[in-house]
């Protein structure tokens, strides 16, 4: 059970950008929990990315910024530089990996064991996270293969969240089903995303509405990734 009760909610975000300031103070207005996903080498630059046509800021947050900014919530791994994992060799699997676990151990001032993959899908494969699971410290990784499912997974190095936080039909709908829910056995429900997307489509009220939605029920246990999944 979830600090007894037998539902959780927990958010997992990705890349350490200057849009996390903004989605932190929501998470922290509503009480929700949230798991950030870094890459260390990255921390303290100054990119951009092209999205849809559109020119996105991806300014990264300042590696002194990191234990400060996600008090409350959980820091994680996504690599030092956000390679694309699939055909990488062993040996640099894990320095990518473990290294980056290694350093945000430090900034966070707390032994950092979870993870994301980076990359657009396909991010990974059973191999690379036989690697991880065999050959560094991380306890659990996650895809960005939504299950539309509540249901605790065996495999958490190859672990699926529940839907993608701009998926906004599935997201509420799921989310109906899940306030909804009197189950019998454990259920999560795992939200994913981007902060910058939200800027980028200019969706901050709503998905602030969908937090206050999903927000301050009794039977729902919110928590970062490490306290849901561990």
């Amino acid at each position: 059970m979830f600090n007894g009760k037998m539902k959780a909610v927990t958010f997992s975000y990705d890349d350490g950008v200057a849009q996390d300031r903004r989605l932190v103070e929501i998470f922290n207005k509503y009480g929700l929990k949230a798991t950030f996903n870094l890459n260390s080498e990255l921390l303290g630059g100054d990119y951009s990315l092209n999205i849809d046509g559109s020119k996105a800021a991806f300014k990264k947050i300042a590696p002194d910024e990191v234990a400060g900014l996600y008090k409350g919530h959980e820091v994680a791994v996504h690599t030092l530089t956000h390679p694309d994992m699939t055909e990488m060799a062993e040996n640099e699997v894990i320095r990518q990996v473990e290294q980056d676990r290694l350093k945000l151990s430090e900034l966070a001032g707390y032994e950092v064991i979870g993870m994301a993959y980076p990359g657009a899908q396909p991010n990974y494969n059973s191999r690379i996270a036989q690697i991880i699971e065999d050959k560094t410290n991380v306890k659990y990784a996650r895809t960005t293969i939504c299950g539309f499912d509540f249901s605790p997974q065996r495999d958490l190095f190859e672990f699926h969240p529940s839907v993608f936080h701009l998926d906004w039909d599935n997201l509420y709908k799921l989310a109906d089903k899940f306030i909804n829910l009197n189950p019998s056995s454990e259920k999560i429900f795992y939200i994913w995303g981007h902060s910058y997307e939200l800027e980028v489509n200019d969706c901050w009220d709503k998905f602030e509405e969908f937090c206050k939605y999903i927000s301050g029920k009794d039977d729902i246990f919110y928590g970062t990734n490490k306290e849901v999944l561990l």
